[in-house]
């Protein structure tokens, strides 16, 4: 039980401080201004531990790497906290499933904002962080944009995407459960 709790503990500690990591990269992948305050908070809450990574790993062709790379380290520790509480110790299993963790919040991420977007449309398209949003998810919707016309003046796409990024995922869990040390 006191695993549970404590494991419990450090995926939600970890998952949110990596997923302002990651939002960060995001925002500068696309090239995303946030809203003042928002910005200000993730860029406070991620400057200590991304402005010394990329004293070491400059951004390279306008992407933030620093951030991408404390992401990684936020999975790693985490993974090296719950195997030390397990008494375990199998160095490539705690690598691979570092990677499993980052590619979960990636996902996880995306999934966020477009129920966010879905949201913001439902009750009010014109709040200063949905243009924001919107800018985020683009790169996700506009492939499907593409493929799935609006129908009856309802835009399908964030729905796809929830499914193909859920469908992601459980093929994700799915590799992750059948390699050998699991």
């Amino acid at each position: 039980m006191l695993y549970d709790i404590f494991t419990f503990v450090i995926d939600t500690v970890t998952g949110l401080f990596a997923g302002f990591l990651l939002l960060r990269f995001w925002m500068q992948v696309q090239r995303v201004r946030p809203p003042n305050g928002l910005a200000q908070a993730i860029f406070q809450l991620t400057d200590w531990l991304v402005h010394p990574i990329r004293r070491i790993v400059p951004g390279f062709r306008g992407y933030d790497w620093a951030s991408l790379i404390a992401a990684f380290l936020v999975a790693l520790l985490a993974m090296l906290a719950k195997v030390w509480l397990m008494a375990q110790f199998a160095p490539l299993a705690i690598l691979w499933l570092t990677i499993f963790r980052m590619l979960q919040w990636i996902l996880y991420g995306l999934m966020a904002l477009l129920v966010l977007e879905a949201i913001f449309s439902w009750v009010n398209p014109h709040a200063p962080f949905a243009p924001f949003i919107r800018a985020l998810n683009e790169p996700v919707l506009s492939p499907l944009r593409k493929l799935i016309p609006p129908l009856g003046g309802l835009d399908f796409s964030p729905l796809v995407a929830l499914i193909i990024l859920q469908i992601l995922n459980m093929v994700l869990v799915k590799a992750f459960a059948a390699l050998p040390w699991f």
